[in-house]
């Protein structure tokens, strides 16, 4: 049960049994997916948690059976400065911008950041961003994780942040990445299809291991075999949290660089140096077609390698 008290959302609910013998913290995880691990434990030190009407300690094993409240704070309403952070605009009209992100930087302002995003960024360049996302997410239909560069797409105005959601929403849009695997593939090209959610003890991680799976599928094919590295592209149909280095990850192939879901060591000098050089998951979002919210016209727009990322292939090749 959800309900709305001053702005604070309040969720009811019964601790299953299948739960018997966990820590009430990581139960409550896995029954309310929309909340971090660190924002059920601020809860519990904020004394927003009870169970069957007392508070309790996060470690504290549940039975099953327990009816738990948990009240929400609304979020903490955050003042975003413009600043001059350099964002380079592939194309721009009176409805959307296309960018290449880099890497690096966060798409919007969260939890301890409020400045250095592409939000920041958006409002020292541009004046006119859809408010649809909110204060501290204007204009933003689509994300990139903080550390993966590439093609995105900002909406100007409310119209087309609703027209280009909806887009995201049915799967119409069509993205294609560029990654550097470890290993290779036996096949030229495949589908990997899995279910995905967070993962059951690391809230920080999106794992095929989870209480609540989602569906995904990601369609890639081979660009061209290195020695222990394939330079691979890759189009998700779904559009998970991490997709993309996950099922590379489970699937015995991770994307070069990745610190979360890659190798902590490599087979040899050359490539160790290379994850070295890129510091970030070898991952790029390289195009990206859409239904232009006014026109109707289908438009594809593309984003150049970043630097480390060609700088990479280049070793790669010498590496032959």
């Amino acid at each position: 049960m959800e309900l709305f008290t001053n702005d604070s959302v309040i969720k009811e609910i019964q601790i299953p049994l299948s739960e018997y013998g966990k820590r009430i913290d990581l139960a409550l995880g896995a029954l309310l997916p929309s909340l971090s691990r660190e924002q059920i434990k601020r809860l519990f030190n904020e004394r927003k948690i009870t169970v069957n009407g007392q508070y309790q300690k996060p470690s504290k094993s549940v039975k099953g059976g327990e009816h738990v409240k948990v009240e929400i704070p609304p979020p903490v309403k955050m003042d975003i400065e413009p600043e001059n952070i350099s964002i380079e605009y592939i194309y721009e009209d009176q409805d959307l911008i296309i960018l290449n992100k880099p890497a690096g930087i966060s798409v919007h302002p969260g939890a301890g950041i409020q400045r250095g995003t592409l939000v920041n960024a958006l409002l020292y360049k541009t004046k006119d961003l859809s408010g649809i996302g909110g204060k501290i997410r204007p204009g933003i239909v689509h994300r990139l994780d903080k550390d993966t560069t590439g093609i995105m797409i900002i909406a100007k105005n409310d119209l087309s942040h609703t027209n280009l959601s909806e887009q995201f929403k049915n799967k119409t849009v069509k993205k294609k990445y560029r990654a550097l695997i470890l290993g290779s593939p036996k096949e030229e090209s495949g589908m990997i299809s899995m279910p995905l959610g967070r993962h059951k003890t690391d809230r920080k991680k999106i794992s095929s291991q989870t209480n609540k799976p989602r569906q995904s599928t990601s369609k890639w094919k081979i660009i061209k075999r290195f020695r222990n590295v394939t330079y691979i592209e890759v189009e998700p149909l779904t559009g998970r949290t991490h997709q993309i280095r996950v099922h590379f990850s489970e699937s015995g192939f991770p994307l070069v660089g990745d610190k979360v879901y890659g190798r902590k060591k490599y087979p040899d000098e050359i490539l160790d140096n290379l994850a070295k050089l890129l510091n970030r998951q070898a991952l790029h979002a390289f195009s990206l077609s859409f239904t232009h919210p006014r026109s109707s016209e289908r438009v594809k727009f593309e984003a150049p390698l970043p630097a480390d990322f060609a700088e990479a292939l280049m070793i790669l090749e010498n590496y032959e």
